[in-house]
């Protein structure tokens, strides 16, 4: 393996900030992957895996070791008690994936239409968003193992899936490469229609029962309208999207923090397990950072508060910097701490 030197991966993220990767391979079969985690372990410099680059920060002074970017593609479908398996490798681009299985009338993906990056990231972040997660349908994640050199496969269980985050991300981070990921699809299954927006879209286009496309199409317009999907031309177009995941405190706290907040009105969710879910965006606006605030050439998107934009001129630190300022009014007025949705790489102090 021959890998570039000094690549830039501002231009590889939707945020399209940070420095150059000391070393850059784009591994298209799974001996490829294979080969670069040899390559970085013999040399012993740091791994890091890229993706679509939509939930990522790199530092200005970029990443000293080896960035490996993920380009498997493939998929395949099996199907197994009167369910459909749908096999995905990692690279793949994911919203590709939904449409395929929409339009094959296969449920279970549908609410997750429009999110940018790819395959393999949807296990490392059980991604979700109105009303679905990944966690209710992946059946099996294919992964390298880099601290035997074995590829295994993992159940669902196994993956340690909990609210935006699993085994991946947090609970053994940086040990599994995600080659392909097993999604069990219902086919001729009902859409999923669980969330306000959701249901409201349906609504005003005359719509009771929709079919999965139907479910597809309000899911994307209303991420367009916060400009949640990517698009060139969108002004709000360099973010990671979600900046902060929404918090979930102990029900025995809520008490504390509506007091602090002044407003029962305040939206809540509540959850198993005594906890409930708080809106990052609302407390985030309440803390004082109106929609399409700037702070030099950072800001938060025009559309959506929880999106932190990057316009011309932005460094990382500036992101950062700006982040910092949004979790610190929000634990200072609510008593509640802020968790980043992205990744972070090099000497970003976060």
């Amino acid at each position: 393996m021959s890998p570039l030197e000094q690549v830039g991966l501002a231009d590889h993220c939707t945020m399209g900030v940070g420095g150059p990767a000391r070393y850059f391979v784009e591994a298209r079969d799974e001996a490829a992957v294979l080969a670069a985690v040899q390559w970085a372990r013999a040399r012993r410099v740091p791994l890091h895996v890229l993706g679509g680059g939509s939930n990522l920060v790199v530092a200005d002074e970029g990443v000293d070791g080896l960035v490996m970017k993920i380009a498997l593609r493939g998929v395949d479908t099996r199907e197994a008690d009167g369910t459909v398996e749908l096999t995905a490798a990692a690279g793949e681009p994911w919203d590709e994936l939904v449409r395929r299985s929409v339009e094959r009338g296969w449920a279970g993906l549908e609410c997750l239409s429009g999110i940018p990056g790819l395959v393999g990231a949807t296990p490392m972040q059980n991604v979700g968003a109105y009303g679905q997660e990944v966690s209710e349908t992946v059946c099996a994640v294919r992964a390298l193992d880099t601290s035997t050199g074995r590829i295994v496969a993992l159940g669902n269980r196994e993956c340690g899936f909990t609210y935006r985050d699993s085994l991946f991300r947090s609970g053994e981070p940086g040990r599994y490469v995600v080659l392909s990921v097993g999604y069990r699809l219902r086919p001729r299954g009902p859409a999923t229609v669980r969330y306000v927006d959701v249901e409201k879209d349906l609504a005003a286009r005359g719509i009771a029962a929709p079919t999965l496309a139907e479910v597809r199409a309000s899911v994307i317009a209303i991420r367009r309208s916060k400009s949640m999907v990517l698009d060139p031309g969108d002004e709000n177009g360099r973010s990671c999207g979600s900046f902060f995941m929404n918090p979930i405190i102990r029900a025995a706290e809520i008490g504390a923090v509506e007091a602090r907040a002044g407003d029962p009105a305040m939206p809540r969710w509540p959850l198993p397990e005594g906890r409930v879910k708080l809106s990052a965006a609302w407390l985030i606006e309440r803390a004082g950072f109106a929609r399409g605030v700037t702070d030099g050439p950072i800001g938060l998107s025009t559309r959506h508060t929880l999106a932190v934009v990057a316009h011309d001129g932005a460094r990382a630190r500036d992101v950062v910097a700006f982040a910092r300022r949004l979790r610190a009014a929000v634990e200072q007025r609510f008593g509640v701490r802020l968790t980043p949705e992205p990744v972070f790489w090099g000497a970003l102090e976060w």
